[in-house]
């Protein structure tokens, strides 16, 4: 069980603090997005695909 961390169910979206959602049993994530630092080499790419995941 993850210690005061919320997690997430990718397939049915339900928040959680367990590692398996106890709903339908997947593997659950982090809702939080990584952190982008502006001196990092792939900062261009990763705000190029949070832009395109918003549609």
């Amino acid at each position: 069980m993850a210690r005061g961390r919320i997690l997430r169910c990718p397939s049915c979206r339900t928040y959680t603090l367990r590692d398996i959602c106890p709903r339908c049993g997947e593997k659950t994530a982090t809702p939080h997005p990584p952190p982008i630092s502006p001196e990092s080499p792939y900062t261009r790419l990763l705000l190029k695909v949070r832009r395109l995941k918003k549609g």
